[in-house]
Formats: structure tokens, C-alpha cells, sequence
């Protein structure tokens, strides 16, 4: 991370709009505290990832995740081979026969056997694989509370909050916008299931990725000149059943495959 020599170098970053969103009364008032150490630069909600990225992640999570990904695919792949599988399956609850562990994702059959090869009928791609090993590796396979909380509300949700809102949330509303189906196929297409519409949202839909990791879509349509709005809640045991890295990972990668079907459909 970029060390800042004095505030107003924090300062030109934010865009002086004083929206409060942060919880401080003024952007000047933000740049202090992180200057300070007291608050951290992706808690700015209108800074672009390019930046975050730049200045304000300690980590390198970020980095590790999106650009190593191939890497951290193998190394997990390696570290299946040495776990015991069938009492992973009764640790998640999942089916274990033929030396393969089977869980759902998506409605689909996600099988891993003892050397950690896959076999699925969905695409498999490292931002589903890395989480899929990861929910065998450590989830703990505890029960769904029952209770929707948003990504920032999650242990880890802070740190990544940032990149979620831009990589997940933001893309995902504008792919609903201009693709009115979107959701009627992810109900036939991913074994969605449309719910009661929770907090006063036009559409509510619940898939499953992960069978202890659900995902609540709620949609709201423009109307009366307000826009249109999207926001994505967990349960709020995600963070024992999968890290918040692959939470974020998962979800991104559902965006790019839900906007690839609806420019195929569209």
C-alpha cells in the first residue's frame, strides 16, 4: 500500500462530494482518519477499484485472488489430495462414494475425487473451482441460520465491501436492467426459487452456489423516477461455511456468467 505523506494526498483521491456515505461529516474529515490509521481507504464508496487497489488494501488479498488465481486453484487442488474426503462429506453434509465427494452447486452435481479432480456439468472455471475446494477444505458445515445480511455486515465485509459493491452488486443491476428475462432464467436455468419479496423488493430470488452458501437477489424496478436498485444478502453464517475471499471470488464470477447469458439470450 501507497504511504501518504500528508492528508491532502488523501484527500484529492475522494471526490469532495461530502456524501457521508463513510460515516464522517466531510471528505476532509475521511482523509484525516485514514491518514491517521483510524479508518481505511476502500471504507469510500465512490472511489474506483483502480485506486483501492493502488492505495488502500494492506493485504494484497485482492491481488492474490484476481491474479493469482491459477496458482491458488493448484495449491488447493494439492492440499484436497491430503484431507480425508468422506469425513468431509459428513462434516458438509454431502454424498461420498466411488472416492468422490458430491455436493450441489447451482442445482448441478460438483464432484471431487481423492486427488482433487473435478467433474461437473457446469464450466468449470477457477472462480467457482477455488471456492468449491475451499467450502470442502475449511467450511464448517454449519446449519443456515435463516437470517439475510449484507455482504458488508459479514466478519469480512469491511475489507472487501469495496471491490463487492463495484465487481458484484453494481454489474449484476445493470445485466437486470437491460435483460428483463434474467431472472426467470435463473429460476429454470440454476434452480432458483422466487420467495416472498423481502425488504419491500419487486423480485426476491434465492440460488444456491454452494448448498450452505445461499445467495438472496432483491430487485428493485425503477419507478416515479428513482432508479432502479439491486442488493445481494447471505446468510449470516456465510463466513463459517466459506472464507470472505471465495464469497467474493464466487459472486463475481456468477456476474460474468449471468451477463454472458444474458448478451446470448438478449
Amino acid at each position: 500500500m501507497a504511504q501518504f505523506k500528508n492528508i491532502f494526498e488523501i484527500f484529492k483521491l475522494l471526490d469532495k462530494s461530502n456524501c457521508k456515505k463513510c460515516n464522517e461529516k466531510t471528505c476532509l474529515a475521511f482523509a484525516a482518519a485514514v491518514f491517521k490509521g483510524q479508518r481505511q481507504l476502500d471504507e469510500c464508496p465512490s472511489l474506483g477499484s483502480e485506486i483501492i487497489a493502488k492505495y488502500g488494501v494492506k493485504s494484497g488479498t485482492q491481488v492474490k485472488v484476481e491474479n493469482d488465481r491459477d496458482e491458488l486453484f493448484e495449491k488447493l487442488k494439492k492440499k484436497i489430495a491430503t484431507i480425508d474426503l468422506s469425513l468431509s462429506a459428513k462434516r458438509l453434509g454431502a454424498k461420498f462414494s466411488d472416492n468422490k465427494l458430491t455436493i450441489k452447486t447451482l442445482g448441478k452435481d460438483f464432484s471431487v475425487d481423492i486427488k482433487g479432480n473435478i467433474s461437473t456439468d457446469i464450466h468449470v472455471h477457477t472462480w467457482l473451482s477455488i471456492p468449491v475446494y475451499n467450502y470442502i477444505i475449511d467450511g464448517a458445515g454449519i446449519p443456515l441460520s435463516g437470517k439475510w445480511i449484507p455482504f458488508r455486515e459479514l466478519k469480512g465485509g469491511k475489507t472487501w465491501g469495496h471491490f463487492f459493491n463495484h465487481q458484484c452488486e453494481k454489474p449484476f443491476k445493470k445485466i437486470a436492467d437491460t435483460y428483463t428475462s434474467l431472472f426467470e432464467d435463473l429460476i429454470h436455468v440454476f434452480n432458483g426459487k422466487q420467495v416472498e419479496n423481502h425488504y419491500k423488493s419487486d423480485i426476491s430470488l434465492v440460488l444456491y452456489p454452494l448448498p450452505r452458501l445461499p445467495l438472496l437477489i432483491c430487485y428493485w424496478k425503477p419507478e416515479d423516477g428513482l432508479e432502479s436498485d439491486l442488493n445481494l444478502f447471505f446468510d449470516s453464517t456465510a463466513e463459517d461455511n466459506l472464507n470472505i475471499e471465495s464469497i467474493y471470488l464466487l459472486c463475481a464470477g456468477l456476474v460474468i456468467m449471468f451477463g454472458k447469458i444474458a448478451l446470448r439470450h438478449g
